[in-house]
Protein backbone atom coordinates (compact mmCIF):
# COMPACT_ATOMS: atom_id res chain seq x y z
CA UNK A 1 0.00 0.00 0.00
CA UNK A 2 1.37 3.48 -0.81
CA UNK A 3 2.29 5.71 1.90
CA UNK A 4 -0.46 8.42 2.93
CA UNK A 5 0.56 11.40 4.60
CA UNK A 6 -1.12 11.43 8.17
CA UNK A 7 -2.62 15.47 7.20
CA UNK A 8 -4.19 13.59 3.81
CA UNK A 9 -6.20 11.08 6.20
CA UNK A 10 -7.05 13.79 8.76
CA UNK A 11 -8.32 15.86 5.46
CA UNK A 12 -10.41 12.58 4.62
CA UNK A 13 -11.74 12.56 8.08
CA UNK A 14 -12.81 16.13 7.94
CA UNK A 15 -14.24 15.47 4.88
CA UNK A 16 -16.57 12.52 6.05
CA UNK A 17 -17.98 14.67 8.83
CA UNK A 18 -18.92 17.41 6.01
CA UNK A 19 -20.45 14.55 3.98
CA UNK A 20 -22.14 13.58 7.42
CA UNK A 21 -23.70 16.78 7.56
CA UNK A 22 -24.65 17.05 3.69
CA UNK A 23 -26.62 13.84 3.97
CA UNK A 24 -28.58 14.88 7.24
CA UNK A 25 -29.35 18.66 4.89
CA UNK A 26 -30.62 15.56 2.15
CA UNK A 27 -28.04 16.86 -0.18
CA UNK A 28 -27.97 14.16 -2.93
CA UNK A 29 -24.46 15.64 -4.79
CA UNK A 30 -21.64 17.93 -3.33
CA UNK A 31 -18.43 19.73 -5.29
CA UNK A 32 -15.02 19.40 -4.65
CA UNK A 33 -15.14 23.45 -4.23
CA UNK A 34 -18.27 23.03 -1.83
CA UNK A 35 -15.86 20.28 0.43
CA UNK A 36 -13.49 22.90 -0.17
CA UNK A 37 -15.25 26.06 1.11
CA UNK A 38 -16.37 23.94 4.37
CA UNK A 39 -13.51 22.24 5.01
CA UNK A 40 -10.96 25.23 4.08
CA UNK A 41 -8.83 23.88 2.10
CA UNK A 42 -9.01 24.00 -1.79
CA UNK A 43 -10.76 22.21 -4.51
CA UNK A 44 -7.33 21.33 -5.89
CA UNK A 45 -6.81 19.84 -2.50
CA UNK A 46 -9.94 18.01 -2.07
CA UNK A 47 -9.50 16.17 -5.92
CA UNK A 48 -6.04 15.41 -4.91
CA UNK A 49 -6.77 13.99 -1.59
CA UNK A 50 -9.60 11.50 -2.99
CA UNK A 51 -7.45 10.93 -5.80
CA UNK A 52 -5.05 9.02 -3.52
CA UNK A 53 -7.57 6.50 -3.30
CA UNK A 54 -8.99 5.81 -6.49
CA UNK A 55 -11.46 7.77 -8.75
CA UNK A 56 -14.10 9.48 -7.54
CA UNK A 57 -17.13 11.63 -9.11
CA UNK A 58 -17.78 12.95 -12.55
CA UNK A 59 -16.15 16.40 -13.71
CA UNK A 60 -19.29 18.82 -13.59
CA UNK A 61 -21.42 16.58 -12.26
CA UNK A 62 -19.61 16.54 -8.64
CA UNK A 63 -19.63 13.51 -6.03
CA UNK A 64 -22.34 11.32 -5.24
CA UNK A 65 -22.91 12.45 -1.26
CA UNK A 66 -23.85 8.62 -0.39
CA UNK A 67 -21.44 7.12 -2.73
CA UNK A 68 -18.77 9.01 -1.10
CA UNK A 69 -19.56 8.68 1.86
CA UNK A 70 -19.57 4.70 1.76
CA UNK A 71 -16.18 4.73 0.21
CA UNK A 72 -14.47 7.43 2.61
CA UNK A 73 -15.88 5.01 5.80
CA UNK A 74 -14.69 1.67 3.91
CA UNK A 75 -10.99 3.73 3.04
CA UNK A 76 -10.91 4.78 6.67
CA UNK A 77 -11.32 1.51 8.26
CA UNK A 78 -15.31 2.32 9.32
CA UNK A 79 -16.94 0.04 8.16
CA UNK A 80 -17.12 -2.37 11.13
CA UNK A 81 -17.09 -1.72 14.98
CA UNK A 82 -14.23 -1.73 16.93
CA UNK A 83 -13.28 -3.28 20.32
CA UNK A 84 -11.19 -0.44 22.55
CA UNK A 85 -9.60 -0.85 26.32
CA UNK A 86 -9.09 2.68 28.11
CA UNK A 87 -6.02 1.89 30.45
CA UNK A 88 -6.26 4.47 32.94
CA UNK A 89 -9.28 6.01 34.72
CA UNK A 90 -8.05 9.58 36.29
CA UNK A 91 -9.39 12.82 35.27
CA UNK A 92 -7.88 12.77 31.62
CA UNK A 93 -9.36 8.92 31.03
CA UNK A 94 -12.98 9.48 32.83
CA UNK A 95 -13.02 12.80 30.20
CA UNK A 96 -12.05 10.39 27.21
CA UNK A 97 -14.66 7.67 28.67
CA UNK A 98 -17.57 10.24 28.68
CA UNK A 99 -16.85 11.37 24.95
CA UNK A 100 -20.07 9.57 23.83
CA UNK A 101 -18.89 10.44 20.08
CA UNK A 102 -16.82 7.27 20.00
CA UNK A 103 -19.55 4.60 20.32
CA UNK A 104 -21.35 6.74 17.12
CA UNK A 105 -18.12 7.02 15.14
CA UNK A 106 -17.41 3.36 15.65
CA UNK A 107 -15.55 3.03 18.12
CA UNK A 108 -17.15 0.59 21.40
CA UNK A 109 -14.96 1.20 24.50
CA UNK A 110 -14.93 -2.55 26.20
CA UNK A 111 -12.65 -2.45 29.15
CA UNK A 112 -11.03 0.00 31.33
CA UNK A 113 -8.40 -0.50 34.05
CA UNK A 114 -6.23 1.46 36.23
CA UNK A 115 -3.35 0.30 38.83
CA UNK A 116 -5.35 2.47 41.89
CA UNK A 117 -6.91 0.21 44.00
CA UNK A 118 -9.61 3.36 45.10
CA UNK A 119 -10.66 2.74 41.68
CA UNK A 120 -10.63 -1.06 41.00
CA UNK A 121 -14.40 -2.41 41.50
CA UNK A 122 -15.57 1.22 40.87
CA UNK A 123 -18.20 1.49 37.77
CA UNK A 124 -17.27 4.32 34.92
CA UNK A 125 -20.09 4.75 32.66
CA UNK A 126 -21.46 1.56 33.34
CA UNK A 127 -18.36 -0.16 33.07
CA UNK A 128 -16.58 -1.48 35.99
CA UNK A 129 -13.23 -0.59 36.29
CA UNK A 130 -10.77 -3.46 36.25
CA UNK A 131 -7.39 -4.38 37.78
CA UNK A 132 -4.21 -3.48 36.26
CA UNK A 133 -3.57 -7.28 36.62
CA UNK A 134 -6.47 -8.26 34.57
CA UNK A 135 -5.59 -6.34 31.24
CA UNK A 136 -3.77 -9.01 29.16
CA UNK A 137 -6.41 -12.00 29.70
CA UNK A 138 -9.30 -9.39 29.72
CA UNK A 139 -7.58 -7.70 26.40
CA UNK A 140 -7.41 -11.30 24.48
CA UNK A 141 -11.04 -12.54 25.66
CA UNK A 142 -12.84 -9.26 24.82
CA UNK A 143 -10.17 -9.59 21.29
CA UNK A 144 -9.65 -5.49 22.06
CA UNK A 145 -8.33 -4.30 18.68
CA UNK A 146 -7.18 -0.99 20.20
CA UNK A 147 -6.78 0.72 23.51
CA UNK A 148 -6.33 4.69 24.64
CA UNK A 149 -3.22 5.59 26.96
CA UNK A 150 -4.06 7.51 29.60
CA UNK A 151 -1.67 6.71 31.84
CA UNK A 152 1.48 8.44 33.93
CA UNK A 153 4.20 8.86 31.32
CA UNK A 154 7.06 6.54 33.37
CA UNK A 155 4.21 3.83 32.93
CA UNK A 156 3.15 3.92 29.42
CA UNK A 157 5.92 1.64 27.95
CA UNK A 158 5.46 -1.01 29.76
CA UNK A 159 1.89 -0.67 29.28
CA UNK A 160 2.08 -0.26 25.80
CA UNK A 161 4.58 -3.71 25.73
CA UNK A 162 2.16 -5.41 27.70
CA UNK A 163 -1.00 -4.42 25.34
CA UNK A 164 0.94 -5.42 22.29
CA UNK A 165 1.62 -9.08 24.08
CA UNK A 166 -1.88 -9.33 24.39
CA UNK A 167 -3.14 -8.72 20.59
CA UNK A 168 -4.00 -4.91 20.63
CA UNK A 169 -3.07 -3.19 16.85
CA UNK A 170 -3.87 0.17 17.84
CA UNK A 171 -2.66 2.86 20.18
CA UNK A 172 -3.40 5.92 21.07
CA UNK A 173 -1.47 7.67 23.68
CA UNK A 174 -1.79 10.90 25.41
CA UNK A 175 1.09 9.91 27.91
CA UNK A 176 3.63 12.60 27.56
CA UNK A 177 6.01 9.87 26.42
CA UNK A 178 8.35 9.07 23.19
CA UNK A 179 6.86 5.29 22.52
CA UNK A 180 8.04 2.33 20.59
CA UNK A 181 6.07 -0.28 19.28
CA UNK A 182 6.96 -3.24 16.93
CA UNK A 183 6.15 -3.22 13.39
CA UNK A 184 2.62 -4.07 12.58
CA UNK A 185 1.10 -2.25 15.70
CA UNK A 186 -0.18 1.20 14.76
CA UNK A 187 0.86 4.14 17.53
CA UNK A 188 -0.77 7.67 17.38
CA UNK A 189 0.48 10.04 19.99
CA UNK A 190 -1.88 13.07 21.30
CA UNK A 191 0.38 15.59 23.10
CA UNK A 192 -1.48 18.60 24.21
CA UNK A 193 1.34 20.92 25.06
CA UNK A 194 2.84 20.35 21.86
CA UNK A 195 -0.90 21.60 20.44
CA UNK A 196 -1.05 24.43 22.63
CA UNK A 197 3.16 25.41 21.98
CA UNK A 198 1.86 25.37 17.95
CA UNK A 199 -1.21 27.30 18.84
CA UNK A 200 0.60 29.78 20.66
CA UNK A 201 3.04 29.95 17.91
CA UNK A 202 -0.29 30.45 15.55
CA UNK A 203 -1.36 33.40 17.85
CA UNK A 204 2.10 35.26 18.12
CA UNK A 205 2.60 35.19 14.48
CA UNK A 206 -0.90 36.88 13.97
CA UNK A 207 -2.45 33.95 13.13
CA UNK A 208 -0.68 33.74 9.55
CA UNK A 209 2.30 30.93 11.06
CA UNK A 210 0.30 27.75 10.30
CA UNK A 211 -3.35 26.65 9.17
CA UNK A 212 -5.24 24.30 7.52
CA UNK A 213 -4.25 24.91 4.11
CA UNK A 214 -0.98 22.98 2.84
Amino acid sequence: MKKISESAVRRLSLYLRLLQEADAAGAETISSGELADRGGTTSAQVRKDLSLFGSFGKRGLGYSVHELLSRIRSILGLQRSWRVALVGAGKLGSALFSYRDFETRGFDIRAVFDRDPGKVGTELGGLTILADEAMESTVRGLEIDMAILAVPADAAQQVVDRLVKAGVRGILNFAPARLKVPRGVALKNVDVTLELEGLAFAVSAGGQGIGNRE
